[in-house]
């Protein structure tokens, strides 16, 4: 046998693949919010927050969205198995598997082509699988870390060996661009405490580094006379001096050398607090630099007053060091997991655009009551002080259309009752690929795919002469795809300019319509019907050998 192998992640129903109704985004403006003014220039109002199944709210933004968002954040159900006990062994793992697939692939495509990345929270459960899933998905030169994160700070003692963190998987578009662009983070009380100014330097503050670096470089090896006491230092051994001595002498006459208080010691280099524009970002990111579990269920009490709002909150600072990593003010930053509202909280008091999916009652219990208190300049806590937030800006609340087909009475899929006029015309737009634009001056233009390729959607049944009459308006340097419920002609090569397709029939075969939930907890799911039992054998009415 000849077949090409690969290295990939394999379980059951891998090949079974969801058939996803690029949905419709309805604006809901009652509860959509703005702050009534402007607090700076900078306001942001085009964040949306999406009520819905979040693969179905992927979907409908691929579309608009592809290519577009800076910085994907999710933290999905981590399937800890509990919700499996009726399920074959393996099959939890596979439903999970195929369920983020599904989801990551679209978020894939979301990314901004250079400089986008996504950044997956994830337990012990399923990181394995995870981790070898998303090389499959993005290729392994994407991956950029697995950092950990110290979600607790106190043993958990039940267990026989305690948890005590959680992972953050990244991955970027183009590894080589994130590592020149992604944003070095600002010094903690730590990193700020070693630098002093005993001397009163009218340069400020600073702390001395060492001058020696690992390695034989023979331009390197110079020996270095203190001004001070005479005393001569050659590199320590195994070492040379970090840079040539021309590059020392300059540093050197700067007044950027020290050989300790009395003169005497091993020359290093002072390092200025206000050269520093910040520290790299390691994969260790303990509670006390990005908070624990602890601190954001004490966030969630100051919102709504109570702690169990929300089961699994993150805290604001463990999101605002990933959004200062990934993103600069004006990024899309996007969540389909979005919970509480931490990501969107955090993201507009940072000044980044933001797009949340939630599904449930979590959307207008939790996430409107927070984004309001932002907005207003009433959010009590969190990452409030440190951002300098002071409120402004807004968002648009957006709910999922229902499926464009449901059956009749006979079980035929016809167009569904919910949808006017408009929305037709915007689904057919999206489900045939063209962008939806409809026209203030032509009633055929709805939408295009190109500056002379248009679509014009209609539930009327069009006659011989109305599409006459549209071909000549259209003209020969265009064409037009006209999507209607019926047309009457003998001769459509009459109308080389026109494509006619009838509705429902020209899309029924795109996706699967009617299906509202691909719910990622696997517990909600229904079991599989059980196999037929096997007919019981009847006797014969005429004995053996009939």
């Amino acid at each position: 046998m000849n077949h090409k192998q690969r290295l990939e992640l394999t379980w059951i129903g891998k090949d079974q693949r969801p058939r996803l109704e690029p949905r419709i985004l309805l604006e809901d403006p009652e509860k959509s919010y703005h702050a009534k003014t402007r607090i700076t220039e900078g306001d942001i109002f085009d964040n949306r927050l999406i009520f819905g199944d979040n693969l179905l709210a992927l979907k409908a933004l691929e579309q608009d969205y592809a290519g577009k968002v800076k910085c994907v954040y999710i933290d999905p159900p981590y399937n800890t198995g509990s919700a499996f006990e009726h399920y074959d062994d393996g099959m939890e793992h596979s439903i999970w598997l195929s369920l983020i697939r599904a989801r990551l692939e679209i978020l894939w495509k979301l990314l901004d082509k250079t400089e986008g990345s996504i950044w997956i929270s994830i337990d012990d459960s399923e990181m394995a699988y995870l981790k070898v899933l998303c090389d499959e998905l993005f290729g392994r030169r994407s991956f950029i870390a697995c950092n950990i994160w110290q979600k607790r700070y106190s043993r958990e003692n039940r267990e026989a060996i305690g948890d005590a963190h959680e992972y953050l998987l990244v991955y970027a578009k183009e590894p080589d661009v994130f590592k020149g662009i992604r944003n070095k983070l600002p010094l903690g009380e730590k990193q700020l405490s070693v630098y002093k100014n005993k001397n009163n330097d009218p340069k400020g503050p600073w702390r001395a580094v060492s001058f020696s670096a690992q390695g034989y470089r023979p331009n390197q090896m110079y020996e270095i006379v203190s001004p001070y006491t005479g005393k001569r230092h050659r590199p320590p051994s195994g070492s040379c001096w970090k840079v040539i001595e021309d590059e020392y002498n300059r540093l050197l006459s700067e007044g950027r050398m020290f050989f300790g208080k009395d003169g005497n010691a091993v020359p290093s280099r002072i390092q200025y607090l206000k050269d520093i524009e910040g520290i790299v970002p390691w994969t260790w990111w303990p509670h006390d630099e990005v908070g624990h579990t602890d601190e954001s269920k004490k966030e969630i009490q100051a919102l709504f007053g109570k702690q169990d709002a929300f089961d699994t909150p993150k805290p604001e600072r463990l999101i605002q060091r990933i959004i200062q990593i990934a993103t600069k003010p004006g990024d899309l930053v996007l969540d389909s997991f979005l919970g509480s509202g931490t990501t969107a909280a955090v993201a507009h008091k940072m000044h980044r655009r933001w797009i949340g999916v939630e599904l449930g009652e979590h959307a207008d219990t939790l996430c409107i009551p927070r984004l309001k208190k932002v907005i207003d300049g009433e959010d009590p806590g969190g990452v409030t002080s440190a951002v300098d937030w002071k409120g402004g800006g807004g968002f648009r609340y957006y709910r999922l259309a229902p499926s464009l087909l449901e059956k009749d009475h006979w079980g035929n899929w016809v167009i569904a009752k919910d949808y006017n006029a408009a929305m037709l015309a915007e689904a057919v737009c999206k489900l045939m690929g063209f962008s939806y634009a409809p026209s203030e001056s032509e009633y055929w233009i709805h939408g295009r795919s190109s500056e002379t390729d248009y679509i014009y959607v209609t539930t009327q049944s069009l006659t011989h002469e109305q599409l006459a009459a549209i071909s000549h308006e259209v003209g020969e340097e265009r064409s037009l795809l006209v999507c209607c419920k019926a047309f009457r002609t003998n001769n459509l090569d009459a109308f080389p300019n026109l494509t006619v397709k009838k509705i429902p029939q020209t899309v029924l075969s795109k996706c699967e319509w009617g299906k509202d939930d691909y719910s990622l907890k696997v517990e909600n799911l229904p079991m599989s019907a059980p196999p037929p039992e096997p007919p019981i054998a009847q006797p014969s009415l005429f004995g053996e050998g009939e």
